[in-house]
């Protein structure tokens, strides 16, 4: 069981508080509730840029980054296509000075051209060098799109041009940071070695001030079901022929997020399951496959994914991959089978929620989806899956017309 007091500023910000006495250090998490999905069809890749901004000064603060350190802190950020999350690592006795920084650049950024042309450099360089440069890179680029019509998931956190980052303007920085960046629209969690009250006036210090704006209004097209196959198959320089079965599933809310990511576990996760035997070892088919999801707010994706054995064609695994799906659509797992899943899965959970960042992230994770208690209600749910939940999952998702195939083939 994790404890948190929760409470929200009159300016909107919602407040998580996590008291753990057995560390000297402290955790501050921010999590702002905009993400890829929230971006302009035209003007792609501005929530990843905007995390690499918040990092180029504040209104107060001109190098974040020596402050924090001279505290002894650390931070970080992230970006996906539902969030955006920093946070500073910090020593329980400094803790103020992440809160000050913190809540600076919630007030508001430097928003210098200078500042502006770094992060820019740096984030099309990324794209270069993660995305078009590094063998099976551009794979989401290439897959988003052809798995989503509609919803803003067809592209990927970085962007679907890079052109949209080269031609990023001031004012277009300025107003995604009204928009987005401000109390009524963030969720902050403090974790670690302190006293409450203490806290409570700090948070209350360095945040209360600041104009909690109005909480953007989320009116995204819906992704329409997926009546029919689709594939596509390109050329690249790899070392191997590889493959992409991707199903629309459920959205983060719904029970099929866990029965995805339960059978997911089951079939592709590690060498003892259940497609790793089947079409590695006991086949040769594959070289590597795994399963997994997207995790997404909104409806995600189940996947299946791997790289062909020299000598393969696309067609022999096709078709023994289709097999094995229709084989867990009709038998599912045995009750010990299911045992021993859950069983994993619980273990690989609370080692997940043990680390002080985890369960920070965790916990404002949680709060976004509606309450932040569901970090300890979370097991329970997988605990109650049955084998009949499995075999109706599997019968409505993996379905032929609820596909989308890309192919990757090798040039050399």
């Amino acid at each position: 069981m994790i404890e948190f007091e929760r409470y929200t500023l009159k300016n909107g910000l919602k407040v998580l508080l996590h008291h753990d006495k057995t560390t000297p250090m402290a955790v501050v998490n921010t999590l702002y509730d905009v993400g890829a999905r929230d971006e302009h069809e035209d003007k792609t890749g501005f929530a990843h840029l905007f995390e690499h901004l918040m990092f180029g000064g504040s209104i107060h603060i001109q190098d974040f980054d020596q402050e924090l350190q001279r505290a002894g802190g650390e931070s970080n950020a992230f970006t996906s296509n539902d969030l955006t999350n920093y946070y500073e690592i910090i020593p329980a006795n400094n803790i103020e000075t992440a809160l000050w920084l913190e809540s600076d650049r919630m007030l508001s950024l430097a928003f210098t051209e200078k500042s502006l042309e770094v992060q820019r450099s740096v984030v099309i360089e990324e794209f270069k060098q993660r995305y078009l440069n590094q063998p099976y890179g551009d794979v989401w680029l290439e897959l988003r799109p052809l798995a989503y019509e509609k919803h803003p998931y067809q592209w990927a956190t970085i962007g679907k041009d890079i052109a949209h980052i080269e031609k990023a303007v001031m004012e277009d920085v300025k107003a995604f940071f009204k928009k987005f960046y401000c109390p009524s629209n963030a969720i902050l969690c403090v974790s670690g070695n302190f006293d409450a009250d203490s806290i409570k006036g700090l948070i209350e210090k360095y945040y209360e001030t600041i104009p909690g704006g109005i909480k953007p209004a989320r009116i995204l097209p819906i992704e329409p079901p997926q009546t029919e196959f689709r594939e596509k198959s390109i050329d690249r320089d790899v070392s191997a022929n590889a493959f992409y079965y991707a199903f629309q599933m459920s959205e983060r809310k719904n029970i099929g997020y866990y029965l995805g990511d339960f059978l997911s576990d089951a079939i592709g996760k590690d060498q003892s399951s259940l497609l790793n035997i089947a079409l590695k070892k006991e086949q040769g088919l594959v070289s590597e496959i795994n399963a997994f999801i997207t995790g997404s707010l909104d409806h995600g994706l189940f996947l299946i994914s791997g790289k062909l054995s020299e000598g393969v064609d696309f067609d022999a695994l096709d078709n023994a991959l289709w097999e094995q799906i229709e084989k867990i659509k009709k038998e599912g797992f045995t009750d010990r089978k299911l045992t021993s899943l859950k069983n994993k899965l619980s273990t690989a959970k609370a080692f997940q929620e043990q680390g002080l960042l985890n369960k920070s992230i965790s916990l404002c994770m949680f709060e976004l989806l509606g309450d932040a208690n569901g970090i300890n209600e979370e097991i329970d749910i997988y605990n109650r899956i049955q084998n009949d939940d499995i075999l109706g999952f599997a019968s409505s998702i993996l379905k032929k017309e609820n596909c989308s195939l890309l192919k990757i083939n090798k040039t050399k």
